[in-house]
Order: C-alpha cells, then sequence, then structure tokens
C-alpha cells in the first residue's frame, strides 16, 4: 500500500472528513436559515408549480443583478454538491446516484418546510429541484475525481 492509500485510508482523513462535513452542515444551516440575506416571511410564501422560479430568473434576467440572479440559480445547486461529494466518502451506505439523489430530495424537502414554517424564507418547489441536482452532482464530480486518481494510480504502478 502506498502512502497516498495509507493517507486515504486513515482515521485522521476519516476524521478530518466528518470534521468537515460537519463544517459543511453548519455553514449551510447558517446560509438557509440564519443569513444575512434572510427576512422575516410574514406570509406565508411558496412556490409549488416546477421550473416557475427557475424560468422567472432566466426569461427576467435583465431585471436582476448578477448576484441576485447567480445566487437564485446556482447557488442552491453549488450549496447541496458537498452533500453529494462528503457523503459517500463517509459511509458505504451513500454510495451510488440514486440514493444521493434521494437523499438530496428529502434533504431539500426538510429544509423548505422548515424555512416555510419558521418563516425564514419560502417554500420553493425550484429550490428543490436545484438543490437536488447539486448533491447529484457533487457525487458525479467525487466519481469523476476518484476514477482520475485510480488512474493516475494505475499510470505510476504501470512507469515503476
Amino acid at each position: 500500500m502506498n502512502l497516498l492509500e495509507r493517507v486515504a485510508n486513515s482515521k485522521i482523513m476519516t476524521a478530518f472528513l466528518y470534521l468537515l462535513f460537519a463544517a459543511y452542515l453548519l455553514l449551510l444551516s447558517y446560509l438557509l436559515f440564519f443569513g444575512y440575506y434572510r427576512q422575516d416571511i410574514r406570509v406565508e410564501d411558496y412556490n409549488l408549480t416546477p421550473f416557475e422560479t427557475i424560468k422567472m430568473y432566466i426569461i427576467y434576467m435583465d431585471y436582476f443583478s448578477f448576484r441576485i440572479w447567480f445566487t437564485n440559480l446556482f447557488g442552491n445547486i453549488i450549496a447541496f454538491m458537498p452533500l453529494g461529494f462528503l457523503l459517500p466518502l463517509l459511509s458505504e451506505r451513500w454510495k451510488g446516484a440514486i440514493k444521493i439523489t434521494i437523499f438530496s430530495f428529502f434533504v431539500s424537502l426538510t429544509v423548505e418546510t422548515i424555512q416555510l414554517v419558521f418563516h425564514v424564507g419560502g417554500f420553493d418547489v425550484d429550490d428543490m429541484i436545484l438543490n437536488t441536482i447539486g448533491g447529484l452532482f457533487g457525487y458525479m464530480l467525487l466519481k469523476i475525481l476518484q476514477s482520475a486518481a485510480a488512474a493516475m494510480l494505475i499510470q505510476s504502478k504501470v512507469h515503476k
């Protein structure tokens, strides 16, 4: 076993990944429930029509600042990518695109429901779609990086 494999399988790496995951969950919780841009919503605010909000941000993109436009379309994807990336590294149970996609969906459903109930955001089915895509993209990135690392490892063994 080479040094890279020993580090990847070590207790230190596992502890680091759990610490990283905990930090990610804390940051995500802050952004989703307590972030500076969150406002107290007095009226029940929700969107149950798939792609309505996404379509609005695409069609009327000239009416939004780039920051608002980008955050609303890509922020949810980026925010959930670590979930799909880190969970399979922490547990064999979460290996598989379907498992990660379903888990990302239910985490997103929980987040949207909490935001609605506690008036720290609105329930938006489009956020759920984007969050779920983010979890899946995170998993896909992990698989790409794992394949690249495996190919490099094989290549290094061939050239020894």
